[in-house]
């Protein structure tokens, strides 16, 4: 039986390019979808697909009265959180593609994943490469002490850091050694321009650029002596390199319970 798929922000950049992509698929199916702004209609057509008989709803609430096994998500990060606690309270699994969420959201989810029976698996960047950034990271860290995270995104986006930044800068700090630069708060002058320290470890300083003609890039930067060396993801204009990954988390999300961050947790 194939794998029913409730999808969030199915008419946003990436959710556009899910829908034609489960359309597409032998084990997948579109069970739902919601957007707020094309309530009511064909979820195919709004893709630029033939009609799939799927009307999308207004709320989550309204698409979960069809059966379905995920809820995947990729909405706005004021939003994503009662979404995810929604799908669970509903026996979904959840797949959380939305950057956004603070460590304390997290922690409830996976609270009440693992009441409910239910696997959440949460990404701030899907892309098998930004994937390779965080594993190529961590790995670094190990040996380097002195490390920071520069987040490049649109003059647009909302939130800062970005989802990968954020999620990068974590596990950063759970892993990396005392950094040998002087502390912030040892600082004059204008500290913020020092960035944020994120992590409940050894936090880590993250400096988040918003402008024109970035997608968004992910930059960390060790720093040794006489030497540094830079990890860098950087994305294009095109939704396809979350699709893959996006999908490769929905059919692995129902396989565990509670909540498991990064797509590198089910890709091996």
């Amino acid at each position: 039986m194939p794998l029913r798929i409730t999808l969030a922000g199915a008419t946003g950049w990436v959710g556009k390019a899910l829908v034609a992509a489960i359309a597409m698929s032998d084990d997948l199916v579109l069970a739902g979808a919601v957007s707020r702004s094309a309530a009511g209609k064909d979820a195919g057509e709004v893709a630029g697909l033939p009609s799939l008989g799927v009307a999308i709803s207004a709320t989550l609430e309204e698409a979960l009265r069809q059966p379905s096994d995920v809820v995947i998500d990729y909405t706005k990060p004021n939003a994503v959180k009662a979404h995810a606690l929604t799908a669970l309270t509903q026996g979904r699994h959840v797949v959380v593609g939305t950057s956004g969420l603070s460590a304390e959201d997290y922690d409830e989810i996976d609270a009440l994943a693992q009441k409910a029976g239910r696997g959440v698996l949460a990404a701030g960047n899907f892309s098998i490469t930004a994937t390779l950034l965080r594993r190529f990271t961590l790995e670094a860290a190990r040996y380097v002490a002195d490390v920071e995270i520069i987040d490049y995104a649109s003059a647009a986006k909302p939130d800062t850091p970005s989802g990968t930044a954020r999620e990068l800068a974590e596990l950063l700090s759970a892993v990396r050694q005392p950094a040998t630069s002087k502390p912030v708060d040892e600082l004059s002058g204008v500290r913020e321009t020092r960035g944020g320290g994120l992590g409940a470890g050894q936090p880590v300083q993250v400096h988040s650029l918003r402008m024109p003609s970035f997608v968004l890039s992910c930059e960390a930067v060790f720093g040794a002596d006489n030497e540094r060396l830079v990890i860098r993801h950087d994305a294009g204009s095109s939704a396809a390199p979350y699709v893959a990954g996006t999908l490769l988390a929905a059919r692995r999300v129902g396989t565990f319970t509670g909540l498991k961050r990064g797509l590198d947790a089910v890709m091996d």
